[in-house]
């Protein structure tokens, strides 16, 4: 158990015990990514769950094909739904169902919000999301991803190898894959695969069986000082890792943390696995993987970039471990696309290819943008135009020295306003100021703050071959829908 504290409700690190035997689970902000995987993973072992967003979604949707009762408000009356309906009143063979519902919040919900409050003063159980998490990391065999970068590919490519190699696998992940029409999947299998987040604290909570960190960098200012906290989190997780998965390319990682098993592009770090004869073009990359000094065969992966196969060396790490042969691992992971937001094609229209992307910190722009350019290096008179949406203010004023030269492999740069994700501006950042210290590097930076109408600037410079990437953690994505609704037109 480890002490601590976890910003917002979820008080200290100390994993809570989670009643999976029948009480109702109610989740306030349900339609998050995290929170509405852990809803959807419950809702399908046939657990009472209830939840309420504020914005109805196609995940609150899928939420709700599975038996999940979703509200599009929120206040106290929400959590009387199971009191009050028959169907949670009536007895289940000889034993009455649990009715006082277990809330779940996540480190976005504030103390302040009127639901969570009327909780409290009602004496309800309170977690946070991190708790149903770890409680169900614990109870069957496991592989947490942890890590500041790749971990929501690495996750989804080991679940998906698994699921390609009939292991029927649970997976909870942040983000959406196609492979399993959503951000988690209910298996029969032994296995559960997990993304473990560290952006609050409470990556301590988890004891995987198998434990993978692909590289640690500071990316939350808002929680963390400095790098050296960072770097304690991550330690606190690996001492709980029956087996830990280490990439030994990470400065920090190779200083600090001993691996049961490693891997790695640099040769020099000797780690357990290891690729040569990497080749990155327009559908995607190859290369040869070793292990342990001997040849295991050619590797072909259609998602672009160095880093993914970096993030591919952490899955056939993890595999192996799990004996699995490695020609079903690479014809499994040929056919791996991604998981949305990763470099996800939005679409072409006119001409004009429009790719939406997570990349919010300086190494995920500059591993995006070196991806986007191994794909158009065979094509000539394609410009890449990056749209970048900063992602709260403390992050943009921590590192805006380092997103000043973060776009050299970008043709155009055009940036908007910052998306505060409920930050208040302590700082006194704002876009304008990024603008200055980019364009100190870069020739072709544009300032258009005003996302309502960014849809139509970028019609005035945007012109057919341009591969246009979006990239940010906020609401930028919501623009590409416009534009190829315009073009179509």
């Amino acid at each position: 158990m480890v002490s601590g504290k976890v910003n917002g409700v979820s008080g200290d690190l100390v994993v809570k015990t989670v009643d999976f035997s029948g009480s109702p689970f109610h989740f306030i902000g349900i339609g998050g990514i995290g929170m509405s995987a852990l809803a959807y993973i419950l809702a399908k072992r046939h657990l009472p769950v209830s939840g309420s967003d504020l914005h109805p979604s196609k995940i609150t949707e899928r939420l709700q094909s599975v038996g999940a009762h979703v509200f599009n408000e929120q206040g106290p009356k929400n959590l009387d739904f199971f009191s009050v309906n028959p169907k949670y009143n009536n007895k289940q063979g000889s034993r009455p169902l649990k009715q006082t519902p277990q809330i779940i919040c996540s480190t976005a919900i504030s103390d302040k919000n009127i639901e969570y409050q009327a909780a409290q003063d009602l004496g309800y159980p309170i977690f946070h999301r991190s708790d149903i998490l770890a409680a169900l990391i614990k109870e069957q065999q496991s592989i947490a991803v942890a890590g500041t970068h790749g971990k929501t590919t690495t996750s989804s490519l080991i679940g998906y190898v698994l699921v390609q190699a009939r292991l029927d696998p649970t997976i909870i992940v942040g983000g959406e894959v196609d492979a399993w029409q959503g951000n988690a999947r209910l298996g029969k299998g032994k296995w559960l695969v997990a993304e473990a987040d560290e952006s609050d604290g409470s990556l301590s909570k988890y004891s995987p069986s198998i434990g993978v960190i692909t590289n640690i960098e500071l990316d939350h200012p808002d929680h963390y000082q400095d790098l050296d906290q960072v770097i304690d989190i991550f330690q606190v997780f690996a001492k709980q890792c029956r087996i830990l998965v280490v990439c030994l390319d990470c400065p920090s990682i190779r200083q600090y943390f001993q691996p049961t098993i490693s891997y790695g592009l640099n040769p020099e770090t000797k780690a357990d696995y290891s690729a040569t004869e990497i080749v990155y073009g327009p559908e995607g990359s190859t290369c040869q993987v070793w292990e342990k000094g001997e040849k295991l065969g050619s590797l072909k992966l259609s998602i672009p970039g160095e880093h993914n196969v970096s993030n591919a060396l952490a899955a056939v790490a993890v595999l192996r471990k799990m004996n699995l042969d490695f020609p079903v691992i690479a014809q499994a992971m040929a056919s791996f696309t991604g998981a949305k937001r990763r470099f996800e094609l939005k679409g072409t229209v006119s001409g004009i290819n429009f790719i939406d992307d997570y990349a919010h910190h300086p190494s995920e722009i500059k591993a995006t943008l070196s991806a986007a350019r191994s794909k158009l290096a065979l094509m000539k008179d394609k410009r890449i135009v990056t749209v970048f949406q900063p992602h709260r203010y403390t992050r943009t004023a921590k590192f805006i020295d380092e997103y000043a030269v973060s776009f050299g492999d970008s043709d155009l740069v055009v940036l908007t306003d910052i998306y505060s994700a409920g930050e208040p501006n302590i700082d006194k950042m704002d876009g304008q100021k990024l603008v200055n210290c980019v364009s100190r590097h870069h020739p072709s930076v544009y300032y258009h703050p005003d996302l309502a109408s960014l849809a139509q600037f970028l019609q005035t410079i945007l012109r057919p071959g341009d591969w246009v990437l979006f990239l940010g953690a906020g609401n930028l994505n919501q623009v590409i829908p416009q534009l190829i609704n315009t073009y179509t037109i």
